[in-house]
């Protein structure tokens, strides 16, 4: 039986233990103990958005020392603080300090506590939760200070795209951390990749040549971790009837037509087809453009059965599904008579998936035949992360590229590394 901790069981042992002359109650509404701290009444701790002000030095219970801000979202704020008790460097996400965002968080606390509980060694690589506490109004999340996302990377790298080789290691771990989820009845919601990260900071060779770059760095160690639980939700709770990163996004949410674990699994897709380009799959905010982008790159056009489905799928509150004005006699009513002329450019300069990926070696047919399993409108009849993982691509060798020449270096790093720590090694 999958354990899925309650509010009380989630309660870690918090910068409470330590709080000395802090004021320690147990909150009421969530998992996590509640500091209040003695400070002058003319300090402002917040902005008008709700943001926690940070400043470098200061204390965040008597525990964490803030250091730096590393990131700001639309939940909250991201630090990297100083863990006085273990004498190390850790990342904690200071949510905003308004009702819906601390609700929101309480569900990610809960589903933290839930990866860990159920994967105390994290074979299925996703953060873990580490503390957790409520300081001045804001819920703060303690989790392990990793490398810089693979974003951030991909940026840094002028987005040029990785080796087929790092592409094909990712693909692996993504799936096998989405395949963990299901059974923990844990939907991801958010699978856009500034949500994993790399697990360390990892060293990275800048001397490759490459065809669409003078220089591109190129990653020692691929290890990376899911990060990025604030859009997480369980099966059997709420659904938000939109969610998802707008370009990784897919159908059925768009549609309407309710979703669960499959849309996971088509946000790989665009993001795996992405680390290929280095480029966005579906670049739009619209709805029918992006559905238009969709029937393009795959293809096909939209099943008439999920037509059918999205005219007679009510919506909360009341009313006709807005979706089911995308269509006219079951097909997409693309261009509608709004539609700009850039969008019709756009959408016609979109490439069929099968002249993005080229079938030229057994590697990439299989690629392609992956991508052509992921990329199905039908949720029902898309492929889950389990039977990805026995695709026959994850078999397939890479052709040697600087992916592979990089974990070669590593390898040679590591036992150099391993030599230099023999004991009785004689320095000379």
């Amino acid at each position: 039986m999958i354990a899925r901790p309650s509010w009380a069981a989630t309660r870690l042992a918090s910068s409470s233990q330590d709080a000395g002359s802090w004021q320690t109650t147990l909150a009421n509404s969530g998992p996590f103990s509640t500091l209040q701290r003695q400070h002058d009444k003319n300090h402002k701790v917040d902005d008008e958005d709700g943001h926690y002000i940070v400043v470098p030095d200061a204390d965040l219970t008597d525990r964490y020392q803030i250091t730096r801000l590393l990131g700001q979202g639309t939940f909250g704020k991201v630090v990297q603080a100083r863990d006085r008790r273990r004498n190390k460097l850790v990342a904690i996400k200071i949510i905003r300090s308004v009702a819906k965002y601390r609700d929101a968080s309480r569900i990610e606390l809960r589903v933290l506590a839930t990866l860990k509980a159920n994967d105390e060694k994290n074979r299925n690589r996703c953060i873990h939760l580490r503390d957790c506490f409520d300081y001045r109004g804001h819920i703060c999340i303690v989790m392990d200070l990793l490398g810089q996302s693979v974003f951030d990377f991909l940026k840094g790298n002028s987005f040029v795209p990785f080796p087929n080789s790092q592409i094909q290691s990712f693909a692996r771990q993504l799936f096998t951390s989405v395949a963990y989820l299901k059974p923990e009845n844990i939907l991801l919601c958010d699978s856009a990749y500034q949500t994993f990260t790399y697990n360390r900071k990892i060293p990275s060779s800048s001397t490759t040549i490459n065809r669409q770059a003078t220089q591109r760095r190129v990653l020692l160690d691929t290890e990376i971790r899911l990060i990025d639980f604030g859009s997480a939700t369980f099966q059997d709770e709420y659904h938000s009837s939109v969610v998802s990163t707008r370009h990784y996004r897919a159908p059925e949410i768009i549609l309407g037509l309710g979703w669960s674990f499959p849309c996971d699994i088509w946000s790989i897709g665009c993001i795996l087809v992405e680390f290929y380009t280095g480029d966005a799959l579906f670049q739009t905010h619209d709805n029918l453009e992006h559905l238009a982008m969709m029937e393009a790159v795959v293809g096909k056009r939209i099943d008439g059965h999920l037509v059918q489905a999205v005219n007679k799928t009510p919506v909360r509150g009341g009313g006709g599904n807005p979706a089911a004005k995308y269509f006219k006699r079951l097909r997409l009513d693309y261009p509608a008579q709004e539609t700009t002329r850039g969008s019709r450019r756009f959408v016609k300069a979109m490439r069929y998936l099968q002249d993005i990926i080229p079938s030229n070696t057994t590697f990439f047919k299989n690629f392609l035949d992956l991508l052509s399993k992921i990329f199905v409108y039908d949720p029902s009849q898309r492929i889950t992360a389990k039977e990805a993982l026995d695709h026959p691509w994850f078999k397939e060798m890479a052709v040697a590229d600087d992916g592979t020449e990089a974990a070669k270096i590593r390898l040679e790093r590591k036992l150099k590394e391993q030599e230099h720590l023999r004991p009785g090694r004689h320095i000379g």
